[in-house]
Formats: C-alpha cells, sequence, structure tokens
C-alpha cells in the first residue's frame, strides 16, 4: 500500500496519460456525503421520492460522482499542487445505490504558455455505459511535491436508532389502549408524554393529581384536555395512592410516573396493605436500542434495585426474559454481568452470577438462555469473545443484559444513551400492572415508546 503522495509535473505530463479509480455507491456513502455537505435532496436520501423521480441518480447522486474526478486531479493526475480552473459534465445515465463506477482522467492537450492541462472526465459503470463525460482543466505544478499521505480519522454514521420504535409499532397494532392512571401530571413532559401516548392510541390516561396545576400547565402549553378524565388528588402523594386505589377497582391497567420522585410512587406501589405487590420481585427494565449494536437489547435493573441480593436477581432476570418473549421469537440469551468472566470471592456478583447459572439449569429461571459472569466486553462482542477464547452460547451476542447493582445499571444505561445515542423504553414488571417510569429527562417520544412497551406487555398471555 502506497503511504504518500507523488505527483507529475506539467514537463513530466504527456498527452494520453490518464488515471482511474473504482468506487462502490452504497448507502452509507450517500449518507455520509449528504451530511458533509448538507445536501439533503429527497432524490437521494428518500427512497420512496427516488422511485417516482425522473432523474434518479443522476441528480440524486451526480454530485457524489463528479467530486471522483477532483480526487483523481488532485491526489494522482497531476496531484498534489494541482489548481482545479474549469470544469464541464454531462450526466447522461443513473447511478443506482450498490452500483459499482470506474472515474478516469486522461489529458487531452498542454497549454504551454499557461501550465493548463485539459482532461476528459469519464465516468462508466459495470455494464461499460457512460455516467458522466466531460471536460476538466487545471493549472499543473511546475515543481516535484512528495507527502505522506493524512492519517485521517475514521468516520461513522450515527442514525437515530428507529429498530425498538418500529417493533413496537408493529407489536400494538391492533391492541386496545391501556387504561393508565397518570400519576401527578403537573409538569409539561409527564402531561404532553401521557397526551400523545394518548393520541396515538396506546393508552386511556387518568390524569390523577392537583386539577388546578394540570389545567395550568395545559393551558400555559395548548394542550387540549378535553374527553380525558381529571381524578383530582390534593398532593402527589395522594395522587400516588389514588392511583393505585384505582388499579384496586378495576378502572386502571397500568401506572404511568409524572412529576414524582420514584421512590414516593414506588413507596406506594410497594406497600404491604394496599399496594400492588405479587409473588414476584419488582424490578425496572429498558429495552434499548443502540445504533452500533445489531439487535435490540434488554437492561436490568438500572432503576429501582439498589443492591438485589441472590433471590432479587432471579426474579430481575425472570422479569427480563418474560418481557423479550412478549415482544420477539425465540429464546433470549442473558448476560449476567460482572467486571470479569471468571468467578472470583472476592467479586459477589461472580457469584451471584454463577448461582443464577445453576438456578436456569434447575428450572429457577425459565425460558432463556443464562450465562455468566461475563464482562460487558465479553456479552456484546463476538470480537473480544474470539480474542479471549470464551465458549458460550450468550457471550457476544447477548439479548438481556443483568447488572450487578443499580449504580452500574444507570451508569451503563446513561452512558449508552448520551455517548451511543441510544434510545430507550422503560417499564417496571413484578406488580399487578406494568408502572411506565421514565426519566425526568426523557422526551416524548420516550415516554410514548414505554407506554407502548406497558400496552404490549399488559396484553400478553403471561402470568406473574
Amino acid at each position: 500500500m502506497t503511504h504518500y503522495l507523488e505527483n507529475r509535473t506539467f514537463a513530466e505530463i504527456a498527452i494520453g496519460d490518464s488515471a482511474r479509480l473504482t468506487r462502490t455507491l452504497d448507502r452509507q456513502t450517500i449518507q455520509m456525503f449528504a451530511r458533509i455537505t448538507g445536501d439533503m435532496n429527497p432524490a437521494h436520501l428518500d427512497e420512496a421520492y427516488a422511485k417516482t423521480a425522473f432523474f434518479h441518480g443522476i441528480v440524486g447522486h451526480g454530485m457524489w460522482t463528479g467530486s471522483l474526478f477532483s480526487a483523481l486531479l488532485g491526489t494522482q493526475l497531476p496531484g498534489p499542487g494541482t489548481i482545479y480552473l474549469h470544469q464541464t459534465l454531462r450526466f447522461l445515465h443513473p447511478v443506482c445505490l450498490d452500483e459499482t463506477v470506474t472515474a478516469s482522467v486522461t489529458v487531452l492537450s498542454k497549454d504551454d504558455a499557461k501550465h493548463h492541462v485539459t482532461f476528459r472526465t469519464l465516468c462508466e459503470n459495470a455494464r461499460g455505459e457512460t455516467v458522466i463525460d466531460g471536460e476538466a482543466v487545471v493549472l499543473a505544478p511546475a515543481e516535484k511535491i512528495r507527502r505522506e499521505l493524512v492519517n485521517l480519522p475514521e468516520l461513522a454514521l450515527i442514525a437515530a436508532p428507529q429498530r425498538c420504535r418500529h417493533l413496537l409499532q408493529e407489536r400494538r397494532q391492533g391492541l386496545p389502549a391501556l387504561k393508565t392512571a397518570v400519576v401527578h401530571p403537573v409538569d409539561l413532559p409527564s402531561l404532553e408524554g401521557a397526551l400523545a401516548a394518548a393520541e396515538a392510541g396506546i393508552i386511556e390516561p387518568l390524569l390523577v393529581g392537583p386539577e388546578h396545576k394540570i389545567r395550568q400547565i395545559a393551558e400555559e402549553h395548548q394542550l387540549d384536555l378535553q374527553g380525558h378524565t381529571l381524578i383530582p388528588t390534593e398532593h402527589s402523594h395522594a395522587a400516588a395512592a389514588r392511583a393505585i386505589q384505582l388499579v384496586h377497582e378495576g378502572r386502571a391497567e397500568a401506572l404511568m410516573k409524572g412529576k414524582l420522585a420514584t421512590e414516593e410512587l414506588m413507596e406506594a406501589v410497594v406497600a404491604r396493605e394496599g399496594g400492588l405487590r405479587t409473588g414476584r420481585r419488582m424490578s425496572h427494565v429498558f429495552l434499548v436500542d443502540v445504533p452500533s449494536y445489531p439487535k435490540p437489547l434488554l437492561l436490568t435493573d438500572a432503576a429501582l434495585n439498589i443492591q438485589p441480593h441472590l433471590m432479587d436477581k432471579r426474579d430481575i432476570v425472570q422479569n427480563a426474559i418474560d418481557l423479550y418473549r412478549t415482544l420477539l421469537p425465540g429464546t433470549p440469551r442473558v448476560a449476567i454481568l460482572s467486571a470479569v468472566e471468571t468467578v472470583n470471592e472476592n467479586i459477589p456478583s461472580t457469584l451471584d452470577a454463577t448461582a443464577l447459572c445453576k438456578m436456569a439449569e434447575r428450572g429457577q429461571i425459565t425460558g432463556g438462555i443464562v450465562d455468566g459472569p461475563l464482562a460487558f466486553d465479553n456479552a456484546v462482542s463476538p470480537e473480544a469473545v474470539r480474542l479471549k477464547g470464551i465458549h458460550s452460547a450468550v457471550a457476544g451476542q447477548a439479548d438481556i443484559l443483568i447488572v450487578p447493582d443499580i449504580e452500574s445499571g444507570n451508569m451503563l444505561y446513561k452512558q449508552l444513551r448520551y455517548f451511543s445515542g441510544a434510545q430507550g423504553a422503560g417499564l417496571v414488571l413484578g406488580a399487578r400492572v406494568p408502572i411506565i417510569l421514565t426519566s425526568r429527562a426523557a422526551e416524548a417520544s420516550d415516554r410514548i415508546d414505554s407506554a407502548a412497551l406497558a400496552l404490549i406487555y399488559a396484553r400478553a398471555p403471561h402470568t406473574i
């Protein structure tokens, strides 16, 4: 591989000299080119539009194809020191997605007085059809130049994740809206999220809280409360208690957290008298869409259980498996995370992981393939698994990540979200009804996705 660029001076160039390069136009190239140039022409970014566009390929991809000539002239012939003066291009044939083209420049004439060189610029597809034809005029360098190649950083596009959103939309089709007690929705994010989920047909909200505050927020932000039920309470604590009562009365099938602390809501939920306990430990599960991971992930528990004991973790694992099986076909691969992949008595989470695997073998955990301890890289990276020589049905391809405690889980989720652009929907399971529990910083779209997750789970034929 050549690690330097070397030009050809005007004196070294002869008529008939040529250079060429071959490239394939894939989807990532189109998107990256559009992002860099700001060219958001739907003819090359919107497939539905492009199929009806008369010049599909020519208008949409001609700019990218034409840039190949600049690359040739600036790096090969004449190379470094070349000044581009003039270019004409005729677009003769479309360039389609995943098509390979070869661009070439050939010397047609030289102007000794001005050191100008005229090139024919030609681009052909794999079938030999001319895609672009034209001419370029450059000022060729007079001095020899040799430069090392610039070490450019790798580029990667991080698209807004949509897989989980599409999955939720598909799975909730045809399901009747979930009667949901929205607890203390007295700020814009919680009230707007609940109303948006209602507009999407996901929930039928019962707005539980101080009526004057709810109406004030709605009025300030032009939110329409018409047709929605308001159940007045004095304050947030009373709202949580009343919402749980609505579940006992059969009027609510789910809870949605509004503007109150998680501890305040969950204190009422876990109360031994009048709460929503079952025989299962309650736990929070995130459905996470990470752009760099090839499939959806479930992450638990990052929001509820602070330092769960072994039997708590058994329920945490089972809750996550049950949720996965309402969403996706097949048997989920469950990775019990720790700092290492070997058992170490000085790292308690490795001992718990070992016990959980044995519990899965003995039928105390059902419906999933469980393995651990696994460090994070071993759980999600096939390359790390290969390099470390780990033999596991879970390693490198986990569907569910079980963290040791709330600190590691919370940090992991927020790192995925803020560093990797991951999107997430959150749900508390193990209570009599699903509890839609999102961060106070969650966007309305996150609340809608979480509501959809609750709807799918609540309508699934399972037993806690």
